[in-house]
């Protein structure tokens, strides 16, 4: 991503939640804010030929509720609402085991402590997103009257150029809390290197205990002879918008680097488990190939 440009993938992403919760039923994940932090200009430059994103489309036939998302975009669109799906019930579990405090990492427009007050109350919360994109959310919020949490905290980063641990030490994160943390959508933008050393600032930083959810792509995904049409095109409007992704990892592979680096994988969800659990029976969404959803357990830095 550009350094001073905020993020087109988390706008696609938000476009995709509020149409998601304004327009199907059953819903996966009922992001009711979402249609507050974007225009249905911004999500009709993004291809989304949306009506209104707030207002249910009741009286709209159940097998073409999704007629207007282009096909690109549903390719994408379930993995993106049952992925909200699981990252927020694996934080209500964490919360009932005594998680304290719960970092957000590459927030992009994401609205929980606007929707849930109930768990805010529990949680101090950070939000860690490119400088570019906090910006445009923060102005976002102002623009419609949403007031900032005083236990929400806002913290600029480029995982390219900056540490975590650094980021999280100029901020009120206490490294002797519990905590959670959630990486949702953002693996795959970034260079191997610094999804490793992401990790390795969790390992160092976080309490034995603390958790992370997160998703990634299998390396399958990144086969330039990749025979699926969806994939390809996927990559390529990626491309064009200016965020490709450049990164997958194997299964079995990523389960070893993290281990040495201070994790347990305690669960890993293959796209046929993400379809099965989250998206049987809804208007149109499957799980995106080679998608995986997973949640690691800090067992602490190695010596």
């Amino acid at each position: 991503m550009e350094p001073d440009r905020f993020s087109r993938t988390a706008i696609l992403t938000a476009c995709i939640r509020a149409y998601h919760a304004a327009h199907d039923d059953p819903k996966v994940f009922d992001d009711f804010m979402a249609h507050h932090l974007v225009t249905r200009e911004e999500c009709q430059s993004l291809g989304l030929r949306l009506s209104d994103l707030s207002q249910p489309a009741a009286a709209m036939p159940r097998t073409s509720r999704t007629a207007t998302l282009p096909w690109w975009i549903k390719a994408i669109a379930g993995s993106i609402i049952a992925r909200a799906r699981y990252f927020e019930e694996s934080l209500e579990q964490a919360i009932r085991r005594g998680i304290e405090q719960y970092v957000i990492l590459g927030a992009g427009m994401d609205t929980f402590a606007f929707r849930r007050p109930e768990l805010l109350r529990r949680l101090l919360v950070f939000e860690i997103d490119h400088p570019a994109t906090q910006t445009f959310k923060r102005r976002r919020l102002a623009e419609v009257g949403l007031k900032r949490p005083d236990t929400l905290h806002f913290i600029p980063l480029d995982f390219a150029t900056e540490s975590l641990a650094e980021a999280l030490k100029r901020s009120a994160y206490d490294h002797k809390a519990f905590t959670f943390f959630s990486w949702p959508g953002v693996i795959a933008y970034l260079r191997r290197r610094d999804v490793m050393s992401t990790f390795r600032a969790i390992a160092d930083i976080a309490r034995p205990g603390s958790n992370i959810v997160f998703d990634y792509l299998e390396e399958p995904f990144f086969d330039p002879d990749n025979p699926h049409r969806s994939v390809n095109i996927v990559h390529e409007n990626l491309r064009l918008a200016g965020e490709p992704m450049i990164t997958g990892f194997d299964p079995v592979g990523l389960a070893s680097e993290l281990a040495h680096l201070g994790f347990r994988i305690r669960e890993d969800m293959s796209a046929d488990d993400v379809e099965r659990v989250f998206l049987r029976g809804t208007a149109g969404y499957h799980a995106g190939l080679y998608t995986h959803f997973a949640r690691a357990e800090v067992e602490g830095s190695p010596s």
